[in-house]
């Protein structure tokens, strides 16, 4: 266990080597389940991270998996301590997120809160904690048929609790945004409620708060096929997160997580630097309050 670490970095460390070894052992979670008496579901929250195992139930099930290695099993135990220690609920697992977000999307805003760098490539949209609210919301308009009007307005809240909580770890935390071209041309919601999105991009950008690149047309870059994922630095390695629609994944294999970052760290050195991007969204911004200007007053 490193110095500093939190609940959340413990209880991936330990649910990340317990599915490992149990992988490695040739076992399935049924398998798990009888042999510690527990019910089905119980071994799949505990590898999901939905809840922590008691040091009390580690123990056995350590010995069972054959993990006895005393310094490993110390740290297991150590981690398994400090991963129930949360001071507080946090907002995300509130009844009315719990009811309109996904699981992988909550455990994304978790590992959010704790990442070291966060790295987000769209082509559809700015994400979610880059959304300003006005944003947020005329994107949500557009899933009405999916989704009912509590669910569009809880996550809207939800967009906006992980801007202020992201922002407000600037300099804890790098942010690098990769778009497509396409992403600072579709004014979804219109020119002012596009417009004041791209104005608060820019200052993001240009108080150092968030990196940002443009993919434009002209760049045949081979990161597209991939659709919009984000990729974050945690103590215990690196995640990834996919989202296509309304469906999504948390993907915390480390080989998959490493091809999508060598993806992308390519096609960022492809793309419109930083100033190249400033540039472009100054020019969008202009082109945006000449259309408002221009619209006949009703």
């Amino acid at each position: 266990m490193t110095e500093g670490d939190s609940p959340t970095i413990a209880r991936r460390r330990v649910r990340l080597a317990l599915r490992e070894a149990r992988e490695q052992a040739g076992l399935t979670q049924n398998q798990v389940a009888e042999e510690m008496e527990w019910s089905h579901s119980k071994v799949i929250r505990i590898e999901r991270g939905d809840v922590s195992i008691s040091a009390n139930d580690l123990k056995p099930l350590l010995n069972y998996l054959g993990i006895k290695d005393k310094a490993i099993v110390t740290e297991l135990l150590a981690d398994a301590r400090l991963a129930r220690t949360r001071q507080r609920k946090a907002w995300y697992q509130a009844p009315e997120f719990r009811d309109t977000l996904t699981d992988d999307l909550r455990k994304l805003i978790e590992y959010e809160n704790e990442a070291a760098e966060i790295r987000s490539y769209s082509i559809y949209y700015i994400p979610g904690p880059l959304q300003t609210r006005g944003y947020a919301t005329a994107l949500m308009a557009r899933y009405e048929d999916e989704l009912s009007e509590d669910q569009r307005r809880w996550r809207v809240e939800a967009r906006t609790k992980r801007r202020e909580t992201l922002l407000g770890r600037a300099g804890d935390v790098q942010i690098l945004l990769m778009v497509d071209e396409s992403v600072l041309r579709r004014a979804v919601g219109g020119p002012v409620v596009f417009a004041d999105q791209l104005r608060d991009l820019k200052q993001h950008a240009e108080d150092g708060s968030v990196r940002v690149r443009m993919v434009p047309f002209s760049l045949d870059a081979s990161v597209t096929n991939n659709a919009s994922f984000d990729l974050l630095v945690l103590g215990g390695g690196e995640v990834l997160y996919r989202e296509t629609g309304l469906t999504d994944e948390m993907v915390e294999d480390q080989e998959m997580a490493a091809k999508h970052r060598a993806r992308y760290d390519r096609v960022w050195q492809e793309a419109a630097d930083e100033a190249d991007t400033i540039q472009f969204i100054e020019r969008r911004i202009k082109e945006l309050e000449r259309a408002d200007t221009d619209r006949p007053s009703r």
